[in-house]
């Protein structure tokens, strides 16, 4: 059915003995499209993806992935998905080129068109120049863009990417947006769970925000900026008893104080006239602020102002 979506799922729960991982989770996601899931380390982010992709069962909860029940019907699920998870999915004591030859046998090509699709994907990864290699010579970038490659042998329905870029340099990690654009554009739906909030930012049409087990927030990514303020003031001051009499000036309004910068935000419309206002009613006398400085709010913003934290630097190690 055209109109139904690529994923829906409803009241999805799960817990690991006394921990309670999902408590109730409901997402929709539109064929063709990117829906992003944001989280901290443990919010539940790698859980959802395993039970969406069957590797668990939820405790509670139903979902629908390609048009198939996740429990039901979960070999249907399987020849619908493709899954790139956190840790690489590949043979070391293998060349590059063997590896992609041999997935693609897996995935019942013939033998010319896995020869010519490992080609394919090398030269898309940037691989080529090290497809004889063995890939335990390879560095973590080349493995990471190698699993990539991996998991499109064959067009999919849907894709799950767990944290696909952790680990990637900036030419790898842009390689790897170019390709998850191309697919969207092909009708292929993506989800992608990320800590990187400018790849949720660049590549999202949705974007969805968990935290404790549950989604705090949903929208496009302009949407959820919105909820928090349409820009951001940020304040350096003077000395540190300056820092402090700002501090206590804005009360709550006050966004991520750093003391040791002596930095601290505030919203604002972006307005010259509230910058103005705001200025005043902090720095009556000219001594407090040193400088400032007005940008668009960032969806770090809306993370730490939904989560009470911030974003933490993303990890080599498993999410639950």
């Amino acid at each position: 059915m055209p109109d139904e979506p690529a994923i829906e799922a409803t009241g999805l729960e799960k817990s690991y003995g006394e921990v309670r991982v999902l408590l109730g989770v409901d997402i929709r996601v539109q064929r063709g499209s990117v829906f992003s899931l944001l989280g901290p380390n443990g919010a539940g982010k790698t859980t959802m993806v395993r039970i969406l992709s069957t590797l668990l069962r939820p405790d509670a909860g139903t979902a629908r992935v390609a048009g198939f029940d996740i429990v039901e019907q979960r070999a249907h699920v399987r020849r619908s998905i493709s899954l790139t998870g956190q840790d690489t999915a590949i043979d070391e004591l293998q060349t590059g080129a063997e590896n992609l030859r041999m997935m693609s046998r897996l995935c019942r090509l013939p033998k010319a068109r896995a020869r010519a699709r490992a080609n394919e994907l090398l030269e898309q990864f940037d691989l080529t120049d090290a497809a004889d290699r063995r890939v335990s010579t390879y560095s973590g970038g080349m493995r990471r863009r190698l699993d990539l490659a991996a998991s499109l042998i064959v067009r999919p329905a849907v894709i799950f990417l767990d944290e696909p870029t952790t680990g990637l340099d900036p030419r790898s990690r842009q390689a790897v947006w170019e390709v998850v654009t191309d697919l969207t554009r092909a009708g292929v739906t993506i989800f992608l769970t990320t800590q990187y909030l400018e790849e949720a930012d660049r590549l999202a049409d949705r974007v969805a925000v968990v935290d404790g087990g549950k989604i705090v927030a949903e929208g496009t990514s302009a949407e959820l900026k919105a909820q928090v303020a349409g820009h951001r003031l940020d304040l350096t001051a003077a000395d540190r008893p300056a820092f402090g009499e700002l501090v206590r000036a804005l009360g709550p309004r006050a966004v991520q104080p750093v003391d040791d910068r002596l930095a601290v935000s505030v919203a604002t419309d972006g307005s010259a006239g509230h910058v103005r206002a705001l200025l005043d009613e902090l720095d009556p006398h000219r001594r407090t602020v040193a400088r400032f400085t007005v940008h668009s709010a960032t969806l770090d913003d809306v993370f730490l102002a939904l989560t009470g934290h911030p974003t933490e630097p993303a990890k080599e190690t498993a999410d639950v």
